[in-house]
């Protein structure tokens, strides 16, 4: 059925609000780097995965960074994934370093790049102190903010350092590509970190930028609310403002409440059904070990129990991975 916010906008509005030609392009890009292997299934077949694997959120796995930073669908399919995929990190009560966190992100994303997570560990340490450890929740809200609003928070640096110098932050010249070669934050002085800038003022500039810009920014009347309660701020006290806030973080939709972030029912119950059943494998296969001539018989249910774990871990039918494209 039709939404309502469908029937409401006109079609090539729509289209460029779900980002629709970016997923078809990349289809089509996908199609024809697989079409040998794809032709055995038939092509509707490949758009049906193709777009039940959007729709699912793991599109994204292994993908180049130029894609999952693509689209908000995208950027928020990746944090969902990261989460899901090291929450035991947090769950263990692990610490870790910017660099290790970097190693994380690269496992799903291999040229994720360095500056990102150097920004997102800045947050939670509020100096330059990178190497210093942290744990899986704060760096996780840092990096969520960090990483959707990426180009957002590009724009906010240059209207805080006009700020700091009497400038009108209105004649900035903000970026708005989203080829994923950003500006350089310009790097903030100690002056500025300690004194920071007005929190009123702060927020009618950041206004006036939402109102101006049409790429992902956190919303105005959350915005002020997390800036309501101080005078003055520093642009890292801000950045650590929004990502304590827990309506951006619900208004974002990628992460769970931080007191729900350990819980994954669904993941949970999977692990628990896979380490059972390498158990009871185990237990299988050091008994007939014992047996004379067991081990061609060992080797094949070896094989039969990879084969099950392979097909319930993968869900498209086909015998290839989506590759990075060049």
């Amino acid at each position: 059925m039709l939404s309502p916010e469908r029937l409401a906008l006109p079609d090539y509005e729509y289209l460029a609000q779900r980002h629709v030609l970016t997923y078809m392009e990349d289809a089509v890009c996908q199609l024809l780097e697989n079409r040998e292997d794809i032709s055995q299934y038939g092509i509707a077949r490949f758009f049906t995965e193709y777009f039940n694997s959007v729709c699912q959120g793991t599109h994204i796995l292994f993908r180049e960074f130029s894609f999952i930073q693509a689209t908000p669908h995208n950027r928020v399919s990746f944090l969902r994934a990261f989460w899901r995929c090291f929450r035991t990190v947090g769950k263990n009560g692990d610490l870790l370093t910017m660099k290790e966190y970097h190693c994380l992100l690269q496992l799903l994303c291999p040229d994720f790049p360095l500056e990102l997570t150097q920004k997102a560990a800045r947050i939670v340490l509020m100096d330059d102190a990178v190497d210093c450890l942290m744990s899986f929740s704060d760096f996780l809200f840092a990096f969520q903010i960090q990483f959707y609003y990426s180009e957002f928070l590009d724009s906010v640096a240059a209207i805080y350092e006009d700020l700091l110098s009497g400038k009108n932050p209105n004649t900035v010249i903000v970026p708005t590509s989203s080829s994923g070669q950003h500006r350089q934050r310009p790097a903030l002085g100690e002056a500025g970190m300690l004194e920071g800038v007005e929190a009123s003022l702060f927020y009618q500039c950041l206004e006036n930028l939402c109102d101006r810009h049409k790429y992902s920014c956190p919303p105005p009347a959350l915005v002020k609310e997390a800036l309501s309660n101080v005078q003055r701020l520093t642009f890292y006290g801000f950045l650590m403002a929004l990502s304590k806030h827990h309506g951006i973080n619900q208004a974002l939709g990628a992460l769970p409440d931080k007191g729900d972030l350990m819980h994954d029912a669904a993941m949970d119950e999977e692990l628990e059904r896979l380490v059972v059943r390498s158990k009871l494998q185990r237990t299988s296969w050091q008994h007939r070990a014992k047996e004379p001539g067991a081990f061609g018989f060992q080797r094949r249910e070896k094989q039969e129990a990879l084969e099950r774990v392979s097909s319930a871990s993968v869900p498209t039918p086909y015998h290839y991975r989506w590759e990075s494209r060049e």
